[in-house]
């Protein structure tokens, strides 16, 4: 995945009040943190930051001054009625360094008519390098049948990546599918 630039300025204020005049300015109050040092206080652009978390696992490349600091989203906080970002927590990575994310697992085919797959676990976590995370694992289902059962030890992973789970992990289940006098 591309590096997501943002331009950032250093923050002075803090508390309650401070924050929400950096809202009302349509920016975001953030925190990097990480690789040794002290944390740093930030705002970021709310636009420019909402769009660059539309992506999973975003690599941003955030310029301070002028520094340039690679990060990756660790949490975000939003308002729970309006959806707009209220705080980010962002971890300085390193070119190279790899970090832990989670990332989805993407069903791919048909099973038979009479079976029913469950998906037990939608995402999995993976050890990947930070400026190669993959977006998705593709998992085929094509003509399972029921009782099978698909683990993490089963999953083809990007090159570079690693489970970051245990290899008995299930993902996905195939079960018979409830008949018309089951449903009834």
């Amino acid at each position: 995945m591309a590096e997501i630039k943002i331009a950032a300025e250093n923050r002075t204020e803090f508390g309650k009040g401070a924050a929400r005049r950096i809202r009302r300015a349509d920016k975001v109050p953030a925190v990097l943190y990480g690789s040794g040092i002290d944390p740093t206080h930030i705002t970021l652009p709310g636009h420019d930051l909402a769009l660059a978390l539309k992506n999973s696992n975003a690599l941003l490349s955030i310029a301070l001054g002028s520094d340039t600091h690679l990060c990756i989203p660790k949490q975000v906080q939003r308002d729970p009625l309006r959806g707009v970002i209220e705080h980010a927590d962002l971890l300085l990575v390193k070119k190279g360094q790899k970090v832990t994310v989670d990332i989805r697992v993407h069903l791919v085919g048909e099973a038979l008519p009479e079976a029913l797959v469950v998906t037990e676990n939608s995402t999995i976590s993976v050890e990947a390098e930070a400026t190669h995370i993959p977006e998705s694992v593709e998992v085929s289902i094509e003509g399972l049948e029921i009782g099978a059962q698909i683990h993490a030890a089963d999953l083809k992973l990007p090159a570079g990546s690693s489970l970051a789970i245990p290899e008995d992990w299930l993902i996905v289940n195939v079960i018979a599918a409830p008949t018309a006098e089951e449903i009834e």
